[in-house]
This record gives structure tokens, sequence and C-alpha cells, in this order.
């Protein structure tokens, strides 16, 4: 592709896809799978499947020990338990609209580690998995904690056990492979990352 196909392509994108027609193969609770038929700037067609996401969040919540929480809970598609951030999907109104995500975090805090936070802040946005669905998730990191529950304030569909590991100790276990939730992955080291450069 030349620099003058570049130019006319979506966005100034030389490999941008545009969707022509669209399949709703089925509706759940938080997830839409669909065939989209995708047209590439070249003009030829092909065809995608992709899962509609409204989006999530995750938190590293850390305590004033340096200690951060993180929850263990069965995950049936990973065929066991993970050691995990705190997180959670964004809630879908009835009119279609999608939660606040700084909302949204403060209450998966809660309801997950049974803890409120006074300090906030955003610390990255990135796809999960970007070649088949469309869900975005935000990384907060919440300090200045305080409990608000005896117990885990857990969905229908949640059993949780809480965890609160020194930072270091949560980092190793990362670059050693033992864990391997993504998320908690991409946090740990986003945070390490950051308290290297003095950002944190």
């Amino acid at each position: 592709m030349t620099s003058d196909d570049a130019a006319d392509a979506p966005d100034g994108q030389p490999f941008a896809e545009r969707v022509v027609a669209s399949r709703v193969l089925h509706r759940g609770r938080y997830l839409t799978f669909r065939v989209d038929t995708v047209e590439r700037p070249d003009g030829s067609r092909a065809e995608r499947d992709i899962c509609g996401h409204p989006g999530a969040v995750t938190i590293l919540a850390i305590d004033a020990e340096d200690r951060v929480l993180m929850v263990r809970q069965f995950r049936l598609a990973a065929g066991g338990v993970l050691l995990e951030l705190p997180a959670g999907t964004l809630e879908v109104g009835p009119d279609g609209s999608v939660e606040d995500p700084d909302g949204a975090a403060r209450r998966e805090l809660e309801e997950e580690t049974g803890q409120r936070a006074d300090d906030w802040r955003t610390i990255g946005r990135f796809w999960t998995a970007p070649g088949f669905a469309t869900e975005e998730m935000r990384l907060y990191l919440a300090r200045g904690l305080t409990r608000v529950r005896d117990r885990l304030g857990e969905d229908d569909d949640e059993r949780l056990e809480l965890e609160r590991l020194p930072f270091d100790e949560a980092l190793a276990m990362a670059t050693a492979g033992e864990v391997h939730d993504a998320k908690t992955l991409v946090g740990l080291f986003w945070l390490a990352r950051l308290r290297s450069a003095g950002e944190v």
C-alpha cells in the first residue's frame, strides 16, 4: 500500500476495516456474540467473530502496609482457581446505557474486598482480547483504604476469598509465572514500572 492509499483509508489508518454487515448470534446478560462482515481497504471482504462487551474495571488496592488486595475465585473457562485483582464488568441499564467506570471501580472494590478508598487514580486502559472482544478495561490505583463490611458482598455467581499480599511478594509471584490472570499481570507490572520511575 502506498502513502496515498494510507491517506484515503478510514481515519488515515492503512489497515482499517469497515463493517458493512453484522449478524447477532446470541445476546446474553453482558455479552453479545455476532459475526461482522468487514471490507478491507483493498475492497476485499471477510468475516470476523466478535464478542461485544460493555467494558470493565480492575483495581490495584494497596493498604497502609503496602499489601495488595487480591481475590481467589474459581473460573470455569480457566478450569480452576485464579488469584486476581478485584475487578468487574460495567453494568448495562435497561436503556442500553453503560455504567460510569469510576463508579464501577468503587462499587467493585467494596463488593469484592469490603473496603473503600479515599485516594483514587486511573493509571491505564487496555484491551483484554482485541482479536475478538470489545472489552476495554480501566486500571485504577486505590489507596487510603478503610473497611466498611465484615464480609464480602459477593454477586450471586461469585465465591471469593480475600488475600492481602505484600506488593513485592505479589510481583515476585507474577514474575515467577505463578499468577495466570492477564489483568492482574498488567496491573502488577504497570505499578512496578510507575514505582521504579518514581511516579508513585
